[in-house]
């Protein structure tokens, strides 16, 4: 895992040691995911910049990578898990290798099939191939979008890199993006192709492009998760989930350096864990917690990894350090996820580094079988599936004038509502209604089903669990679960590694029936069931607990202050009512609501206003000390 950066310019470049040092800048500010070295290529029309951090092939897989005489450049942030059964392929049909790495696979593939070489990889990337001949740039993003990949295109110009800030210092973002900002409020991150930068976007997941100097992009989805169930016995299904997981974990194992796994005690990273161990039995594990009781997954993981046989590192968090660290680790993010999980996972990370080059976690296993209790709602509503509308339209009156504290209103409400109004994916932090009253200026035609139609209109034939995991995988998943995972983990120059986000075990769990999914009410069901023997028995069972943070209590205790005298600060008043914030505060403080999630979302937002567009804080430290170190190297 590393970064990249990349530029392609219609008319040709200067060479002037001032455009020269902009572009090694660019590649620079992201030394943190690659402290092991650096590379650049340039020519007329493009350059190419990589920061690496060694993984495979540590010796000889340096980038920008070229082949066929130097033909094709490529800058590769990611895994390709199959490209040693690739490469032999390959060498079968004459191609050669003066490597060992799954770069070079990449680039031979690539001169073997074009843009469809993408079709036939298996992992984690987002990658640039400059074919020099033909003056045609492409690039892609893997399947889940586990990999970042932003890319601004305006003019003559078009950049494209792992982390928006590269982008940043070359190039105008653009104005403030309001309507980003609105689905932000409504997500706790800001989905995507968006970016709160007006000018910039996100390349989606199973999507590539090819583009000419001068010329418009052409972007095309080459992948798209499809749900197909399939009528099978269950116990057939269920073995082939053991067999295409365990194949997935050992194909994530290949690395030339230490691998370990976060652990926390449930079914996905225990599965994870517990597969690994199969191949390496001294495998070490890491886990994180705070000092709150109820708010630590320490205890449990420590006796998890005991019946495991695995070692168990652990790190405690303090309310004191959290805060001291949330505006760098907002840097690191781009742009601002307000789950409050990316911080404590910012800190196992960084423990990890300590022991570890590469861990393995266990993303994804929710969305991809059935794993979030929701999932199990609409079981629980089947009641009003064959209750005809003017009763259903009667039922949905009655409720609305309930008390809000009265038992049944909510189950009333939701049971009267279609699913594409209620569910809108995994969070939802303002109403619409709310952020009319925060937002200086609300614009209706920005609501939540800008995002959300969209994708329900894709999945329109599916049953209802399938929908909403539809929903999270195109929302959730890729907004805000990959985006901690890789920001939080390249932040602290650890690769992380999901063997749930493989195209293999997705195909496995997309041909289950819902009614195994979600089977008598229990979530994973089949994931469970598949794990019997492998975890142990008091894993198989347990409640889902995440990455629990006690930020209720600290905004009502240790944090209020801090809150409080954030939101005078902010110099977000153009965008935010202030004095409906100081209400938000004061009502989670009297413990009239629990407003503990929205007063994070605009929280973190604010110290990202102060971090990229007040200028308050500055954390290209490492700027300098590389451009000394350039300096060195050609004197």
């Amino acid at each position: 895992m590393c970064g990249f950066i990349g530029l392609m310019s219609a008319r040709p470049l200067s060479s002037e040691a001032a455009e020269v040092q902009q572009f090694q800048d660019m590649t620079n500010i992201i030394t943190h995911r690659g402290p092991d070295d650096v590379g650049y290529y340039f020519d007329e029309h493009v350059r190419l910049g990589f920061r690496r951090l060694s993984i495979i092939d540590v010796e000889h897989g340096k980038q920008p990578l070229s082949y066929e005489n130097e033909r094709y450049w490529i800058t590769f942030n990611g895994e390709v898990y199959n490209y040693v059964e690739l490469r032999e392929e390959l060498e079968k049909k004459g191609y050669t290798f003066q490597t060992e790495s799954d770069t070079e696979v990449i680039l031979a593939l690539y001169a073997h099939k074009g843009e469809k070489a993408v079709n036939d990889l298996r992992g984690m990337f987002g990658f640039l191939i400059w074919d020099k001949q033909e003056e045609v740039l492409f690039g892609a993003r893997d399947h889940f979008g586990i990999k970042p990949f932003f890319y601004l295109e305006e003019g003559e110009m078009f950049y494209a890199g792992s982390e928006k800030k590269s982008i940043l210092l070359a190039a105008d973002g653009g104005i403030f993006n309001k309507e980003a900002l609105q689905h932000y409020l409504t997500y706790q991150f800001v989905p995507e192709p968006h970016t709160l930068s007006q000018k910039i976007k996100r390349l989606e997941p199973g999507h590539c492009f090819k583009k000419k100097p001068g010329k418009p992009m052409h972007i095309r989805k080459y992948w798209e998760p499809k749900f197909r169930p399939k009528h099978e016995p269950i116990e057939k299904q269920i073995k082939t989930i053991q067999d295409t997981l365990r194949e997935s974990v050992k194909m994530h194992m290949r690395s030339d350096v230490p691998v370990g796994a976060f652990l926390s005690g449930g079914i996905d990273s225990s599965s994870i864990v517990a597969l690994a161990k199969e191949f390496h039995p001294n495998l070490k594990t890491f886990t994180v917690g705070f000092e709150r009781e109820g708010f630590s997954e320490i205890d449990v993981a420590k006796n998890t990894a005991k019946e495991l046989g695995v070692e168990n590192i652990h790190y405690v968090v303090t309310p004191e350090e959290f805060l001291q660290e949330l505006p760098k680790i907002i840097w690191h993010m781009d742009e601002p996820v307000a789950d409050p999980a990316a911080v404590p996972l910012y800190f196992v990370a960084r423990e990890a580094r300590k022991h570890v080059t590469v861990v393995l976690s266990g993303e994804g296993a929710d969305e991809l079988f059935g794993g979030y209790n929701i999932y199990r709602e609409p079981h629980s509503l089947r009641f009003f599936n064959n209750l005809p509308d003017p009763l259903l339209s009667a039922i949905a009156k009655v409720a609305s004038v309930l008390p809000e504290s009265m038992k049944g209103k909510s189950f009333l409400e939701r049971g009267t509502t279609a699913l594409e109004q209620r569910y809108i994916g995994n969070a939802k932090m303002f109403t619409e209604e709310e952020k009319k009253q925060l937002l200086t200026k609300y614009h209706s035609v920005w609501d939540y089903t800008t995002i959300t139609k969209p994708i329900y209109e894709q999945a329109a034939f599916y049953h209802d669990v399938h929908k909403m995991q539809y929903v999270d995988m195109h929302t959730w998943l890729r907004g805000d679960i990959l985006v901690k995972a890789d920001k939080m983990t390249m932040a602290n120059s650890l690769e992380l590694r999901v063997p749930f986000l493989d195209k293999e075990v997705f195909e496995v769990a997309s041909q289950l029936d819902p009614s195994v999914t979600v089977c008598n009410q229990t979530t994973k069901y089949t994931l469970r069931k598949a794990m019997e023997g492998v975890v142990p028995d008091s894993v198989l069972h347990r409640k889902k607990l995440g990455f629990p943070v006690p930020i209720r209590h600290w905004l009502r205790n240790e944090w209020y202050d801090w809150a409080q005298q954030l939101i005078k600060e902010s110099a977000t008043d153009y965008l935010f009512d202030k004095n409906y914030l100081y209400q938000l505060l004061e009502d989670h403080k009297g413990e009239k609501k629990d407003n503990s999630r929205k007063l994070w979302t605009v929280l973190c937002f604010m110290i990202w206003h102060q971090i990229y567009i007040e200028g308050k804080y500055n954390f290209s430290e490492n700027l300098e000390a590389e451009r000394q170190k350039e300096l060195s190297l050609v004197m």
